[in-house]
């Protein structure tokens, strides 16, 4: 903000769900599920890479990382939300909402970059797929469950494109080169799948990276969707409930698309559960 027009902010006034009560318990029934769901998924699939020495692949080693970045992302998207969906004055610090938002960022970061790693991984197992085993006094308000950093963006007093121009830049690099670099990575892919005689050859090699083109179109698909237009295009509700999603659901479909239907993944759970019979 401007030097000659500075206000001193100490807390932040989270809206969340305030502006629907009546959808209060069933928001919080819904984001509680999924964020038990999160844990004991993401959880489960840390545990089981860690005593199978069979899952001790480069593919596992990354979805045991991407695991462990769903838990993190998860709680610190989550527990807020559900600590703050039945308080009435929901208030944030300053430092508090700062660390928040750094913390998401640097994780949120992380996927992107894990993800189009991933997508490399991908190549490398489609080629060579018989060898591959590895402003104002009191509190600022923010229309948000959690404090983000475009909605915090909107409370500025001063002229905040050059803020704006920033994201977008990064957006750039942490979104759109990697998205490309993973779009690259399949066009590759399909160029070498075409090349297998056999159709059920075909199948088997598409089958390995279905689930991680999954994970993609979800997780770019609301990233983007969300840093990538125009703010003043934005809905700041339509917005807030869109990174529920991106905040919440995703974490918790990680482990259901990527690891819990792969069948290395359900062989380790049956040993455990036999051993433990």
């Amino acid at each position: 903000m401007a030097m000659d027009n500075a206000t001193a902010i100490f807390e932040f006034l989270l809206i969340g769900i305030s502006d629907y009560p009546e959808w209060r318990v069933i928001f919080f029934t819904l984001v509680l599920i999924t964020y038990l769901s999160t844990l004991l998924g993401n959880g489960l699939i840390i545990f089981l890479i860690h005593i199978d020495s069979h899952l001790h692949t480069p593919m596992y080693f990354f979805l045991s990382n991407l695991s462990f970045l769903d838990l993190c992302y998860g709680t610190v998207s989550m527990l807020q939300t559900l600590v703050h969906c039945f308080s009435t004055h929901p208030y944030i610090s300053y430092p508090r909402c700062l660390t928040q938002i750094s913390v998401s960022l640097v994780l949120a970061t992380a996927d992107c970059l894990l993800l189009a790693v991933m997508a490399y991984d991908r190549v490398v197992a489609i080629s060579n797929l018989l060898r591959y085993s590895v402003v104002m006094n009191g509190p600022i308000v923010i229309n948000h469950f959690v404090c983000e950093i475009l909605s915090l963006l909107k409370l500025a007093c001063s002229d905040t494109s050059l803020n704006e121009l920033m994201i977008l830049i990064t957006g750039i690099f942490t979104l759109l080169l990697p998205f490309g670099f993973v779009l690259l990575s399949y066009v590759r892919i399909v160029a070498i799948v075409l090349r297998i005689h056999s159709s059920q050859g075909r199948i088997k090699a598409f089958s390995t990276c279905g689930s991680h083109l999954t994970v993609v179109a979800i997780f770019y698909g609301e990233a983007i969707s969300t840093y990538m237009k125009p703010q003043s295009k934005s809905s700041p509700d339509q917005d807030k409930f869109i990174s529920v999603f991106y905040g919440a659901l995703t974490p918790m479909l990680n482990p259901l698309i990527y690891s819990l239907r792969n069948k290395d993944v359900k062989g380790a759970m049956r040993k455990v559960m036999a051993k433990r019979a």
